[in-house]
């Protein structure tokens, strides 16, 4: 790809060492009505950067561990697919998305419409037992926008101060949910969402040509206590994630955190990688691993352990289990 055309596509490309650059969320368009740890939006543009130029556009996007779904989305939105595939496993996140694919997106634009929220009001909702997929959808969508982080595992608590002091108040938009719930109605028969085991549906679709892959385990290898404390579903089995990946006939994205246990996976695994910039809900620059089948689109960005890369490559024995 020639200079010109990749600036185009990536335009956070530095101009003196065409060295990326961390991204600006806010210049992203938000699609997903979550906020959401290890959340992908940042990534939007090397993910446009990755699928825009497919030859012929792929029919499917799988997203095994969809949470906020900004990939899925964006991919819909901009045309850049037909169909996607979303998997969840966890049953609050599984109802808001089924609860949209289901017809209800315009109840629960209304339910967030006429919420008055405050602290109490918050308390006696989440207490309140929820009868219907709708109601625990209503109620996931509260939780992610009170509790601190929008943190939905066991144990978190409420923003206390948040933006500007508004507190528990400072993240609850309601003219913007019910916008978003609005267009996401606009696609939703495009949605074919799992509540599921995302490793099982990748192999659904390992056959099929005209998949592609986002995957982005939201697990962090090496830090099982932060997954515990972030994730309901806090576990996976990351070695047969990696067989997985060597199956499927699609291309398929990875990305995952920068530990020495991903990269060795992905040199035994025979994959290519490179460091990407983004930075933390701490403002802090750090650095994300993406691994793919051939990752030469990603001509500028710092190889991942080069070296190394070349002398272990495909070395499967001995790779450390980090599930």
């Amino acid at each position: 790809m020639n200079t010109h055309r990749q600036k185009m596509l990536f335009p956070e490309l530095s101009e003196t060492a065409g060295t990326p650059k961390p991204v600006n969320v806010a210049s992203i368009p938000q699609r997903s009505l979550f906020r959401y740890p290890g959340g992908k939006t940042w990534f939007v543009p090397t993910f446009r950067k990755w699928i825009a130029p497919m030859c012929p556009k792929p029919t499917i996007l799988v997203e095994p561990f969809a949470g906020g779904g900004i990939i899925s989305l964006t991919a819909l939105f901009e045309n850049l697919v037909e169909n996607v595939v979303m998997v969840e496993m966890d049953e609050e996140i599984a109802a808001v998305w089924e609860s949209i694919v289901n017809g209800e997106a315009e109840w629960l634009s209304n339910r967030i419409l006429t919420f008055d929220l405050t602290r109490q009001s918050v308390i006696h909702e989440l207490n309140k037992t929820s009868d219907t997929q709708r109601e625990v959808a209503f109620k996931t969508i509260l939780k992610n926008r009170t509790l601190h982080g929008g943190i939905l595992a066991e144990g978190s608590g409420f923003i206390k101060h948040g933006e500007n002091g508004k507190g528990i108040r400072s993240r609850w938009y309601p003219g913007t949910l019910a916008k978003r719930l609005s267009n996401l109605n606009q696609v939703a028969g495009k949605i074919d969402f799992r509540c599921s085991d995302g490793l099982r549906v990748m192999e659904e679709f390992a056959a099929n040509k005209d998949a592609v892959f986002f995957i982005d385990p939201p697990y962090t290898a090496g830090g099982k206590k932060a997954g515990k404390r972030l994730y309901k579903y806090n576990r996976l089995d990351h070695e047969r994630l990696f067989t997985i990946c060597e199956s499927l006939k699609g291309e398929f994205l990875m990305t995952y955190d920068n530990a020495e246990e991903v990269k060795e996976l992905a040199r035994a695994h025979g994959f290519q990688m490179r460091l990407i910039p983004m930075t933390n809900t701490h403002h802090s620059t750090m650095e994300e691993v993406v691994i793919g089948k051939n990752l030469s689109w990603m001509d500028g960005f710092p190889m991942a352990d080069e070296s190394e890369t070349r002398s272990v490559r495909r070395k499967k024995k001995g790779t450390p289990s980090i599930a």
